[in-house]
């Protein structure tokens, strides 16, 4: 026989369409009556026929596991464990549905013990999810061999999908709803049920927010309102943090009590320990965890000088000690995923309450009906019980006197059984009282059920009383601190003063800022103050005076531009090393930064000067680098086999100076280098000969300072007036500058000054020598070699200076 044939694409469709509905309906989206998901109702149902209640003997996990997955759950166990496992977590469910003993993980991450060693019960809340499911209050279905039946929904009285929350990943669709307290939710649910037409808004007003088992401060705001309103939101979640201070009052303690929903705390710990060791989060003399049964305690002890706000702020910017929570209220409303707002929610719960007490109200009316009926006809065998006993004695058979009973006295079959079954202790005058008083309270029952079912209003009384006594005793205080407006973010540069300081980079890449008090001046030709400790081969080729708040602009040899602010410099001694620069910008393997400026504005009127070693020029304006990004921006362009020297900030039609390494110059004036766009190569600055190089460029103008200061590797220093440099053109030679020698050494570089600048020495020794400009003689000639600055041996030179100024005190620069 031929089968029909199907095509692989309609199949697929209609296969994986079943596979996605499964997945949501029956394994990851919680339905909004009870807000459990499959496997948690059928453990709590598990736990229910075990008799595993609250009030009983612990059970083990493994026997609640093997009855789940033996009648109702086929799937693997450990997922039917974990689940169980967080029923009975305090940091994962805002109230628990399992009591549990034994190891059942930990906020750290740890997992729980082997089913085999823990045990469990129902936790007291759980009660009020299973009551009345014997009185078929809720639907059933065959379990999956059709040999048992299960609940298809739990008739709790508990409104679980707020209160617990939930998360889950479907095909195409996805929940995260967060937990709440029960307490503001039964409020929020009486007033819905007192005012069916009420607003959102008005909701809110009891339904304040969420509620986290670990607490933590919650930032709603308009993100929680477009949840609330629409069922999609966000807020922020900020752990409690406290500031201690030690028993001598001299040093601050950071600790941290309290952290964000699902957040790993050893986690939490690491990830500050790795920003202390990579310098990003400076201050912080020591971190340990103390936390215990008591709660949660990470402490960090500060260093003398630190302040206590700004760490704060580095914890919540770069940790996840901050962390946001999207909120996406999907549930299961009639076999069908949908987003639901808080109303909605909550309207849901209060149709399945209506359902569950209808049909139980129903149950217990035919049960007493029932009843009645019996005692009934027990009251008529009372009242005529000498003609009943006759006829009884009189009958061959009970089936004979059950017939003659129907027949003389009108009774129903079920009435003339009891008659018959009756005890004769019944025929006592107490029992025929006790009956008639459970005749008069049974019809007083009748009569309530009835108003129940007849009266909106009855109905509704009953909710509310049930809901009032389930807050009544289960619901616990707010853990998590509610506020509404957004997070304060505490600016840095508020708390940090704009004080001078130097920042400081080696020819390896190690940068640090330093108070500039940490230096004093001193007479010329000493020997100088021991500075920075660097490695071998290593030496100081960059320093800056600048201040906390300026931006600092760092120009990379391969022609790229990084920005960060000063104050995120790691700070460091006069003798410190520093941290590199690859832990603060993501520089290439064989890229190292060329030159650094300090920066308050961006202007579009200042311009950038750029220099290459080859004697290419570009003069750009500033504003066209405010917009960077943190993995940089491209400067400059470079051809082959050139780098990138220096860039110097400069001002319309000055001149500018480039000194050469072999002792040449050339002056200039800017303008004939016309401003061009940010990604372009320039023009040419100077003609160099052989492999001479460019090391310095300076620029005229300022009429204080009209001396070039030009100094050698060897320690030689000349001060010449400007004047003696004459204007040329730009693309020259240029002309002498300073006589070399083989005491001298090559020239490292050139300034303008003043007599009353000071300048700073810098040798590869690691020495550092601050002296008053005004110490070094003016030459008369240009080609001259200078007087000697600072003594050196044969196995060190001058690897670079830099000036203080006495006007601002700033250091500039190098050169």
């Amino acid at each position: 026989m031929i089968k029909d044939t199907i095509t692989i694409e309609s199949e697929l469709k209609k296969s994986y369409l079943e596979y996605s509905l499964s997945v949501i309906i029956g394994r990851a989206i919680p339905d909004v009556r009870d807000g459990l998901k499959p496997v948690h109702r059928r453990i709590l149902f598990a736990m229910h026929d075990l008799g595993n209640y609250h009030n009983r003997a612990y059970k083990k996990s493994a026997r609640v596991v093997g009855d789940v997955i033996g009648k109702y759950h086929p799937h693997g166990d450990s997922a039917v464990y974990d689940a169980l496992v967080r029923m009975a977590q305090d940091f994962s469910m805002r109230d628990m549905l399992v009591d549990g003993q034994g190891n059942f993980g930990s906020i750290d991450g740890d997992a729980a013990a082997a089913m085999r060693y823990t045990e469990v019960r129902m936790a007291r809340l759980c009660s009020e999810f299973l009551g009345d499911i014997e009185k078929q209050t809720v639907d059933f279905r065959p379990n999956y061999d059709n040999t048992m039946q299960e609940p298809s929904v739990l008739p709790t009285k508990v409104p679980n999908l707020l209160l617990n929350g939930t998360t889950g990943i479907a095909v195409g669709m996805a929940t995260n709803i967060p937990p709440h307290n029960l307490g503001e939710l039964i409020d929020g649910t009486v007033h819905l049920l007192d005012n069916p037409g009420c607003t959102v808004e008005s909701m809110m007003e009891h339904v304040k927010g969420p509620d986290f088992p670990t607490g933590g401060m919650v930032y709603g705001g308009q993100g929680l309102y477009d949840a609330y309103t629409t069922g999609r939101g966000s807020i922020k979640i900020r752990g409690v943090v406290e500031v201690e201070e030690a028993k001598k009052g001299r040093k601050e303690s950071i600790v941290i009590k309290e952290i964000p929903f699902a957040l790993n705390k050893s986690s939490l710990v690491e990830k500050i320990a790795a920003l202390v060791h990579e310098k990003k989060i400076d201050g912080i003399a020591d971190l340990r965890d103390e936390s215990d049964r008591n709660g949660i305690r990470i402490v960090m002890d500060l260093k003398r000088g630190a302040i206590a706000d700004i760490i704060i702020n580095s914890l919540y910017k770069f940790t996840p000690l901050e962390t946001s929570f999207g909120i996406n209220m999907m549930a299961v409303v009639g076999k069908r995923p949908m987003l639901l707002n808080l109303k909605e929610v909550l309207s849901y719960f209060l149709d399945h309450r209506r359902e569950v007490i209808i049909r139980r109200t129903k149950f217990d009316l035919d049960k007493c009906e029932k009843r009645v009926h019996i005692l009934e006809g027990l009251r008529i065998a009372l009242d005529n019980i000498d003609e009943v006993v006759k006829l009884i004695r009189a009958s061959g058979s009970p089936d004979e006197a059950r017939v003659s009973l129907m027949e003389r006295f009108e009774l129903s079959e079920i009435q003339a059984k009891a008659i018959l079954d009756m005890r004769l202790q019944k025929l006592t005058g107490l029992e025929q009282d006790k009956l008639l008083e459970e005749l008069t309270e049974l019809m007083k029952k009748i009569e309530y059920f009835k108003s129940i079912l007849e009266n909106e209003d009855v109905l509704k009384g009953v909710i509310r009383d049930e809901l009032v006594e389930i807050k009544e005793n289960y619901a616990t205080p707010r853990k998590s601190e509610l506020l509404m407006a957004n997070p304060d973010t505490i600016d840095i540069e508020d708390l940090i003063p704009d004080e001078e300081t130097v920042i400081t980079l080696s020819n390896r890449g190690y940068i640090k800022r330093t108070p500039l008090s940490n230096y004093t001046a001193q007479r010329r030709g000493g020997k100088g103050i021991s500075g920075v400790q660097t490695g071998d081969g290593d030496f100081i080729h960059t320093f800056m005076l600048t201040t906390n708040h300026q931006h600092l602009v760092l120009f990379t040899n391969q022609g790229k531009m990084f920005k960060i602010k000063v104050h995120q410099v790691p700070e460091g001694s006069r003798y410190a090393k520093g941290g590199h620069v690859n832990n603060l910008l993501p520089l290439d393997k064989d890229e190292f930064i060329a030159t650094a400026l300090s920066l308050r504005e961006f202007d579009d009127d200042r311009f950038f000067l750029f220099v290459t070693r080859k004697g290419m020029i570009k003069r750009s304006s500033i504003g066209l680098y405010g917009n960077c990004r943190a993995t940089g921006i491209k400067a400059v362009n470079l051809r082959e086999g050139d780098e990138l020297m220096m860039v110097r900030e400069i001002e319309p039609d000055v001149d500018c100076i480039l000194a050469t390494r072999e002792g040449s110059a050339i002056r200039f004036n800017i303008n004939d280098a016309r401003p061009l766009g940010r990604a372009t190569a320039g023009v040419k600055g100077v003609a160099l000969r052989g492999d001479d190089e460019v090391v310095s460029c300076v620029v005229t103008g300022d009429p204080e300072r009209d001396q070039l200061l030009t100094v050698s590797e060897g320690g030689f220093g000349k001060r010449t007036g400007i004047d003696q440099y004459r204007q040329q053109s730009r693309g020259g030679k240029g002309i002498l500058n300073m006589r070399l020698t083989n005491k001298t050494g090559k020239v490292i570089g050139a300034r303008m000054v003043n007599e009353s600048d000071d300048v700073i020495l810098l040798t590869t020794a690691n020495k550092i020598i601050r002296m008053s400009v005004g110490e070094i003689s003016q030459t008369r000639g240009r080609a001259t070699q200078g007087v000697r600055l600072v003594r050196m041996d044969s196995k060190n030179k001058v690897a670079g200076f830099d000036l203080v100024m006495d006007d601002e005190d700033e250091l500039k620069d190098n050169s």
